[in-house]
């Protein structure tokens, strides 16, 4: 496993997208009301938990046809 050291003026993706979402939160406070959204979902959960979760779906829909 490699681990990579970030200088000091560099931050990881994921804080940098938290950042801007942050800040963004702040211009417009009306957005957090309706709460979160497809992004926020799919990066809270990284790309294996949106993969299960579109794999859930698509599960559901097969049996769902199958046994109505």
């Amino acid at each position: 496993m490699e681990v990579f050291c970030l200088g000091e003026g560099e931050e990881s993706p994921e804080i940098r997208r938290e950042r801007m979402r942050q800040e963004e939160l702040k211009q417009d406070p009306t957005r957090s009301i309706s709460g979160g959204g497809l992004p926020d979902l799919v990066g809270s959960l990284g790309w294996k938990g949106t993969g299960f979760v579109i794999l859930l779906m698509m599960l559901g829909f097969i049996l769902y046809t199958i046994f109505s």
